[in-house]
């Protein structure tokens, strides 16, 4: 089993403590693709009971990075081509609603927060914690997502967040694709300030289709 340990925080359910120790470990690696995930030894190793981490495991397997497989248990998930286009196809639909949306409603400020949270972005890129970064980038599309003030479009993108965050972190491994991903991110902001949907909408569909690139280019490469 991966060498990590459970990091405390005493603002959050122990549950959430395990699940963000067992996501981090899976997303950087420490717990590979088709490792057993066995409740019992998981409990010894972070020192809590098998509770939260059964609570853990059942929401990481939500994000699609855990795969329990009848009569055997669960285990760490392995990225597949079907996962990959399945999600991200649905995510291209949605998100080029959200920034047509984001043309018509998008407000002064709320342009200006979506140019700081671009900014906010490039300033994690030269961090090391891929974590970070992630986030920087959903913290991003999330003021994008809110400026539509469609609420059963926020839930779908939420909701389809969890699905895809392996795959956003997959994409942000690699740093020879930060350029076109700060290009994309300006372009947005560019289109959007000018209530230029067509051009909007074509940017946020490169930008998905670019992640799909670069994790297929990694599928491939483990093959």
């Amino acid at each position: 089993m991966g060498n990590f340990e459970v990091h405390m925080d005493i603002n959050l359910p122990l549950r959430d403590v395990v699940f963000n120790t067992l996501r981090q470990a899976i997303l950087r690696g420490e717990l590979k693709p088709g490792e057993r995930l066995m409740e019992i030894q998981l409990a010894n190793k972070l020192g809590v009971s098998r509770t939260p981490v059964r609570e853990a495991l059942h929401k990481l397997e939500q994000e699609g990075l855990v795969l329990t497989i009848p009569r055997k248990g669960a285990e760490v998930a392995d990225i597949s081509e079907k996962s990959l286009h399945d999600v991200l196809e649905v995510r291209r639909a949605l998100e080029a609603l959200a920034i047509q949306l984001a043309c018509d409603k998008m407000t002064v400020v709320q342009i200006q927060e979506l140019a700081d949270a671009a900014q906010a972005f490039r300033d994690t890129l030269g961090s090391d914690d891929i974590t970070r970064i992630a986030e920087a980038d959903v913290a991003f599309h999330d003021v994008i997502h809110l400026a539509t003030g469609n609420q059963r479009l926020i839930q779908l993108l939420n909701n389809l967040r969890e699905q895809m965050y392996r795959f956003r972190v997959e994409h942000l491994k690699k740093e020879y694709y930060y350029p076109q991903l700060l290009k994309e991110h300006e372009e947005m902001i560019r289109y959007i300030k000018a209530r230029k949907k067509d051009e909007a909408t074509k940017i946020a569909g490169q930008h998905v289709d670019n992640q799909v690139d670069a994790v297929m280019d990694m599928i491939h490469t483990k093959k």
